[in-house]
C-alpha cells in the first residue's frame, strides 16, 4: 500500500479532483491523507477514504511534513498555484525541503503528478 499525501492551493483544488478521478480505481485501497478542504473535496467527489488533516492555513501541510519525516507518507502531490497563491495558503518550501531530505517524490503540477502516480501505482 502506498501512502500518498494530497494538497492543493485554492485555485488548484478542481485540478486535484480531476486528477484523483483519473486515478480513482488505482487509488482505492491506498493510504490517502489530505489537508482539510482538499481531502474533504476528494471524499465528497470520489468517495475515497482520506485521512483529513488540518486545513493548510491551520498547519495541515506541516502535519503532512511530519508524516513524511516519520515514514507515514511516501509520496506527496501538492498542486500549487505559483502565480496567484494567497497568503493564507500553505507554503511549499518547508514541505519540499523535508521531501528532499527523506527522498520522497513531490509533484507540484498535473504533469508531474500523473507521472509519479503512474510510476508508483500498479494497474488494478
Amino acid at each position: 500500500m502506498r501512502k500518498i499525501a494530497l494538497i492543493a492551493h485554492d485555485k488548484k483544488k478542481k485540478d486535484m479532483v480531476v486528477l484523483v478521478g483519473e486515478f480513482k480505481d488505482r487509488l482505492k485501497g491506498e493510504f490517502l491523507v489530505g489537508t482539510g478542504n482538499t481531502g474533504k473535496l476528494i471524499v465528497k467527489e470520489h468517495g475515497l477514504n482520506v485521512k483529513i488533516m488540518a486545513s493548510g492555513p491551520l498547519g495541515g501541510d506541516q502535519q503532512i511534513g511530519s508524516m513524511v519525516t516519520t515514514g507515514e507518507v511516501d509520496t506527496v502531490i501538492f498542486l500549487r498555484d505559483p502565480l496567484t497563491a494567497q497568503p493564507h495558503e500553505p507554503d511549499i518550501t518547508a514541505l519540499m525541503r523535508v521531501c528532499d531530505v527523506h527522498a520522497v517524490p513531490l509533484a507540484t503540477n498535473l504533469t508531474s503528478a500523473r507521472l509519479i502516480l503512474d510510476a508508483i501505482l500498479e494497474e488494478k
